[in-house]
């Protein structure tokens, strides 16, 4: 109750602070074509989608404003060949899939906050409700082991880069919605510049009973980002952010207990629970010389701490961890002509130092208490040169050498660890037309086995066993813009990852003894008709380990076939209306390694939404689940004996809500 107390009050106090002194608000930009859109995130510099011999999407501002998302992960869900799976129903815990990773995505899909890894160093992977919607300027996506030499390890399926606002847009914009299952939201942005400083300023609270039983959560977030132009050849910046929330966690429900008679919001885990903080700040420096190269540096610091609770049949499990990052990345992006042809030559270092403290209590008839101190640190060199021989033909390649050091305490036996890996790239993107570009590439990514997957604490002794991940990505796309606001793409996409990562439910953490094979593609339409915008895509993989115990298996959580819809028309006076859908297949519960059980249910949802916009107010209707469909993203083989298990999804919910901007 103080937390919410406090963050209702902090979000009033700035709306009065800034409303004397607010500037008029700046209407939304015009479409623009996608493939002449910039993105940073392919190349860690500013370089255009038509470039880039890769397939990415961008989600802009605008794109924001007219979805029905709530959250980072279920905007993501509109995008083409991005799975998403919420586990608790209550839009707190997610797990995110690019190019069929299944339940190791998490450890595959590197997800950034302004170029800024968020993935732990242990296997909690990535929290999602780290940036609330309302701070995100936009959002992109890279699909595929590109980003493996760019940003090192993690990005063997993609990497999600998420961009936070500056200054730039109304100088204040409150926001306030509500809607089923008791879920409050409220937030303030503050933005603008002064004298050569432009500023951005957020805080938000959230609070929500979620659909199922025991799923309550409630966070508040702050954050604050500052640029600052000295001359015309120097920029700092310093952003910084701060999250906490409270959450229930109300578990699985098994087959068995669905076929009993227990409800699908029901809990069985009425005493289990996450607390979490969460907090970051960077700072750095951008310098431009010659006619258009630059120099940069940044340093950063994140404190996570989350204290969980946990029951299961016999016992229960207690966990006080703390996770401490630093990170310091220097970068030179060189921008001259070699021998007469546009060339970019980016060369970079990546440094990051991760100690985890471990308090747990493990009750079974009596505590048994442990503390342990984990330690990852990485060192990493990369280089990308990108050259133009030919108006029409741009090549890339790259490489990355990477090092890490791990430490352990206690440790029956050797107490450290240390493994090192290549990662490199190669690819080549033709203009045919001006309206049709071509690509192709290869990408070499790996991936470390994380902290408590090389480090065994139920015998204190790291796994010697344990080797690191590789993956050869190809890929090969093609790209067209058939009027100025309407194009697409297509793509074909392998990739073959040996020594996988996954933890085997009969004998722990380990390396698959055979090839993965990933294969398919994705096909990719959006278009502006007059009032009319519309866009879709299809997803086909085929995740087949190929050799070893599960020769012939499909990879466990990653469906055949995926599709997602969206389409909205704009009226007269500012109305509008919007429908997004999603397809998912059928596909192997998560564990089910053997194939041994029923594939889980494939399902669509649908979701609609009414809003009205002028320059300085947004107010919106948004139906989620539209058809009350009954079903489960995410599903999982547990309990004794084994049976699947369920994490039901929410029916059809509502979220109303109003903006208004100064």
């Amino acid at each position: 109750m103080k937390k919410k107390i406090y963050a209702t009050a902090l979000i009033a106090l700035l709306a009065a602070a800034v409303n004397g002194h607010a500037a008029p608000a700046r209407e939304e930009s015009e479409a623009v074509p996608v493939m002449e859109t910039v993105v940073v995130t392919a190349s860690r510099y500013a370089g255009r989608i038509k470039d880039l011999p890769v397939h990415v999407s961008v989600i802009e501002r605008r794109d924001i404003e007219q979805a029905t998302a709530r959250n980072v992960p279920e905007l993501l869900r509109t995008q083409t060949g991005v799975q998403v799976r919420d586990v608790g129903g209550n839009g707190r815990t997610y797990r995110v899939d690019i190019r069929g990773f299944g339940e190791t995505a998490q450890s595959n899909v590197l997800v950034l906050v302004d170029g800024r890894r968020i993935n732990q160093a242990d296997l909690s992977g990535t929290d999602w409700s780290l940036i609330p919607l309302e701070r995100v300027e936009r959002i992109e996506i890279v699909r595929g082991g590109r980003g493996g030499v760019l940003y090192g390890d993690n990005a063997s399926g993609g990497v999600i880069n998420i961009i936070t606002r500056g200054g730039e847009g109304p100088a204040v914009e409150w926001r306030v919605a509500g809607g089923s299952y008791d879920t409050l939201r409220s937030s303030v942005h503050l933005g603008g510049r002064r004298a050569g400083l432009e500023y951005g300023f957020s805080a938000a609270y959230q609070t929500t009973a979620g659909y199922r039983d025991h799923s309550d959560s409630q966070g508040s977030d702050l954050g604050l980002n500052l640029n600052h132009d000295v001359n015309d050849h120097l920029g700092l910046y310093l952003k910084s952010g701060y999250h906490t929330d409270n959450t229930d966690l109300p578990g699985a429900l098994k087959q068995s207990d669905l076929a009993a008679g227990i409800k699908r919001t029901a809990s069985l885990n009425p005493d289990d629970f996450a607390d979490t903080d969460d907090y970051y700040v960077a700072g750095g420096a951008e310098f431009h010389f010659g006619s258009a190269s630059l120099a940069s540096l940044e340093a950063s610091f994140r404190e996570r701490r989350v204290f969980s609770f946990a029951s299961f049949a016999g016992g229960t499990f207690e966990a006080d961890t703390e996770i401490d990052t630093i990170a310091l990345a220097p970068q030179f992006v060189v921008r001259e002509a070699v021998l007469g042809l546009p060339n970019q030559l980016t060369l970079g270092y990546d440094y990051s130092r991760s100690e985890e403290d471990i308090h747990n209590i493990l009750f079974i008839g009596v505590p048994d208490k442990k503390f342990f101190n984990l330690e990852k640190e990485n060192h990493a060199l990369y280089l990308l040169e990108e050259i133009r021989p030919m108006e029409s033909l741009a090549l890339s390649a790259g490489i990355r050498k990477d090092w890490v050091d791990f430490s352990f305490f206690p440790a029956n036996g050797p107490a450290a660890a240390d493994m090192d890996e290549l990662a490199y790239t190669l690819g080549g993107n033709y203009t045919l037309s001006a309206s049709t570009q071509a690509y192709i590439s290869y990408n070499r990514s790996f991936r470390y086995p994380v902290l408590d997957e090389l480090f065994s604490f139920m015998t204190n002794t790291i796994m010697t066993d344990m080797k690191n991940q590789t993956s050869d990505d190809y890929e090969i796309g093609l790209r067209h813009a058939f009027t100025p606001g309407c194009s697409g793409s297509v793509n074909l996409f392998r990739i073959d990852t040996d020594d996988e990562i996954f933890f085997n439910p009969a004998a722990g953490n380990q390396n698959l003894d055979g090839t993965t094979r990933r294969q398919g593609g994705e096909l990719s339409l959006s278009g502006q008709f007059g009032p009319w915008r519309a866009g879709g895509g299809y997803t086909y993989t085929d995740a087949i380990i190929e050799k070893g115990q599960f020769a012939g298996r499909q990879v466990p959580g990653v469906p055949v076939h995926q599709a997602v819809l969206e389409a909205g028309y704009d009226f007269a006076r500012g109305w509008s209306v919007g429908v997004n859908g999603k397809y998912v297949g059928e596909r192997p519960f998560e564990s089910d390694f053997a194939n041994a059980f029923d594939d889980q249910d494939d399902y669509v949802v649908l979701n609609a939404g009414v809003r009205y916009h002028t320059a300085r107010m947004d107010a919106f209707v948004n139906v989620n689940n539209l058809t009350n469909t009954k079903y489960a993203e995410f599903g999982v083989l547990g309990g004794f004996p084994t049976e699947p298990a369920f994490y039901p999804s929410p029916e059809i919910n509502v979220m109303a809500g109003i903006k208004v901007a100064y």
